[in-house]
């Protein structure tokens, strides 16, 4: 099972167990981490579950598609490593995965 750590604005670390083909938000929602409010549910539908992603998780997370980039311009302090937790798959690959949350959201 995937573990990914949350970091808070505060800098306040918790690292959950993720289950494979969930997402960083559903993840986030299980295990209730602060600063991910999920606010549509995981539709992309809002900017309340927006991550910034390590630099070094970057490339194996993947860019935001089209649509995510447009709800991303609803976000609080949006930058290039931000991402909506929502449109994040959890796989294998991402054990390890390293995720902070921005002071508020959107």
């Amino acid at each position: 099972m995937p573990k990914i750590t949350y970091i808070d604005a505060t800098g306040a670390q918790r690292t959950v167990d993720a289950d494979t083909g969930s997402t960083v938000m559903e993840a986030a929602i299980r295990n209730n981490i602060p600063g991910i409010e999920a606010e549509c549910g995981g539709a992309c539908a809002c900017a309340t579950c927006h991550v910034y992603v390590a630099e070094d998780w970057r490339a194996k997370v993947g860019e935001p598609t089209p649509m995510e980039e447009d709800m991303l311009d609803f976000g609080y302090d949006v930058r290039p490593n931000s991402r909506l937790s929502c449109q994040i798959k959890v796989t294998d690959e991402l054990d390890g995965l390293v995720v902070t949350t921005p002071e508020k959201q959107a």
